[in-house]
């Protein structure tokens, strides 16, 4: 490779780098964790989705629901969630016009949705294991905490008005940056990859320590980013490559584009003001395609017009992944006459658009090869952390150069300095966070959120104060290690699930939860005394920037 594009190709790998450091290695560290946000979920709650099979009852729920809501005329969609155990309830203001004052509903069951001035509309969890409803805040667990981290999702409250909630948009930027990062950095070690593939000298100077480190596991894990970099551009940022489609092809009917697209296939159903004159069982209906469709799970429910001559019930169905890559199948109902309007089988008609879908889903997600795929992703996401950390400090030990100014010198000490203490304290934080959701009484969103971001903030502040990276160093690791080591207590002291109770019910993702941290803080333990132990003086930036 020849100079000029060698230079090409460092600066813009670098520049590139160095501006989504922090924000990636969040998504990654969070991401990571996401695996296993179902585990994460029953661990929490102290509730196996594994060990008790739930059965749904839609019948108990919609009567449950007609004792605080006179229901007739109103459209229901139900997101069950992955392992079947509860679901996400949308409940719309009713149609039908001639219904006086609704009645009123329990204090804290409801999240309106912005449907109607009387507020009459729903939003919550309901989970069929203990039949109770929740709101989404007090139905809200570390599981869904770090998944929706992983893109940014808690920035969307920053009132930043861009026609686009902002923390979406920025994990799009990240993600399209990333994926450039990865281009770049593969052309810059094309030459020697093969070579440097199988060099590391860990008892060199710093910076080829580190560089060492960067090349050999960022070329191990490279096909792993490549593939997380461009899925998540495509799911986080679709809107944006959907939105010249429906200008051009679709006449900016965006609705239409999102129904050919199969993101939207309920309809609007014109509602009769006649009462619906046949019986409807849901819990028979649901029951009966279940058993059609018996390599796959329902994903979502709609019921339009309850109640009504003209209500019609839609049911999404997706098919077990290890059984069928993709696909997806859909069957729309009228109740009154109980004929079939439309059907897809999830299983036999499969579109180009169902495999597109499929695949870019399946490969982020993780979702078709059971846990023992999830965990080669979790490691393989943590390497990702690894090699982000690793090219910082090439950033840095790079620079501090007895020839570089004394200012810049001191400006790239303060920036890694910041990056790394946000970087570094997170998995003590995320431990700590998890030990807190089983000592504290009550655990909500809000409560989740105190909790993770403000001793985040107090431990970042105080390693930037410090000034000392090696010290950041241990100190994490010896937070991670005592803290990671309490996650299974606090669960066993808080709950009596303690590991061989998990084993002995069945309760396998409890238990693996548990086993995890364990895993985390063996890790980390055996990390710190090897850095305690062998530890050579790192003389850079800790005296130079001061």
């Amino acid at each position: 490779m020849d100079h000029r594009k060698y230079n090409i190709y460092f600066h813009t790998h670098t520049i590139s780098g160095i501006f989504i450091a922090a924000l990636l290695y969040v998504i990654f560290f969070a991401g990571s964790f996401s695996f296993f946000k179902d585990d994460i979920s029953a661990w929490q709650k102290g509730k196996s989705a594994v060990a008790r099979k739930v059965k749904p009852e839609y019948n108990y729920l919609l009567d449950s629901l007609s004792e605080h809501y006179n229901l007739r005329g109103r459209n229901f969609d139900f997101y069950i969630k992955r392992q079947g155990n509860g679901t996400y309830v949308n409940l719309s203001t009713s149609q039908d016009t001639t219904i006086s004052t609704p009645k009123p509903k329990p204090e804290g069951k409801r999240r309106g949705r912005g449907r109607g001035d009387d507020g009459d509309s729903a939003y919550f969890l309901y989970n069929f294991t203990d039949k109770k409803p929740a709101s989404y805040a007090e139905g809200y667990d570390m599981g869904e905490f770090l998944y929706r981290l992983h893109f940014l999702a808690q920035l969307n409250q920053i009132p930043i008005h861009i026609g686009t909630p902002f923390g979406y948009l920025l994990a799009g930027i990240v993600a399209f940056l990333f994926l450039f990062a990865l281009i770049t950095g593969l052309l810059l070690h094309w030459d020697k990859i093969k070579s440097n593939f199988f060099v590391f000298r860990p008892w060199s100077k710093w910076k080829t320590v580190w560089t060492d480190m960067h090349t050999a596991l960022g070329v191990i894990g490279f096909p792993f980013q490549l593939l997380f970099a461009v899925t998540g551009v495509i799911l986080i940022v679709n809107f944006v490559l959907l939105a010249p489609f429906s200008d051009l092809v679709y006449k900016g009917d965006i609705d239409k584009l999102y129904e050919d697209l199969q993101y939207n296939r309920t309809t609007k159903v014109d509602y009769t003001y006649k009462p619906m004159q046949a019986s409807f069982d849901m819990d028979a209906l649901v029951g009966k395609w279940q058993n059609e469709w018996k390599n796959s799970k329902l994903s979502g429910i709609y019921i339009r017009n309850y109640g009504d001559e003209s209500m019609q019930v839609m049911m999404e169905a997706k098919p077990d992944p290890r059984e069928n890559f993709a696909g997806s199948g859909y069957v729309k109902i009228d109740v009154g006459n109980g004929k079939t309007l439309e059907l897809k089988s999830p299983d036999k008609d499969v579109s180009y658009i169902d495999k597109v879908k499929s695949l870019v889903y399946h490969l982020h997600f993780g979702d078709f090869g059971g846990r023992p795929l999830r965990i080669i992703f979790f490691v393989l996401g943590l390497m990702g952390c690894v090699v982000i950390i690793s090219g910082i400090m090439i950033w840095l030990v790079a620079r501090d150069k007895v020839s570089t100014p004394g200012y810049k010198r001191k400006f790239n000490f303060w920036a890694s300095n910041v990056f790394l203490a946000a970087c570094l304290s997170m998995l003590p934080v995320t431990a700590f966070t998890f030990i807190m959701v089983k000592a504290l009484s009550r655990v909500d969103q809000s409560v989740i959120y105190n909790v993770y971001f403000y001793s985040w903030l107090a431990l970042g502040i105080y390693f930037i104060i410090r000034k000392d990276l090696p010290l950041m160093n241990r100190q994490t690791l010896l937070l991670s290690a005592v803290l990671c080591l309490g996650v299974p207590i606090a669960n066993g002291v808080s709950t009596g699930l303690w590991m061989w109770k998990t084993v002995q019910e069945g309760a396998l993702d409890i238990f693996f939860i548990d086993v995890l941290f364990l895993l985390l803080s063996a890790a980390c333990a055996f990390a710190y005394l090897k850095i305690s132990v062998q530890a050579k003086p790192f003389k850079v930036m800790t005296f130079s920037a001061r």
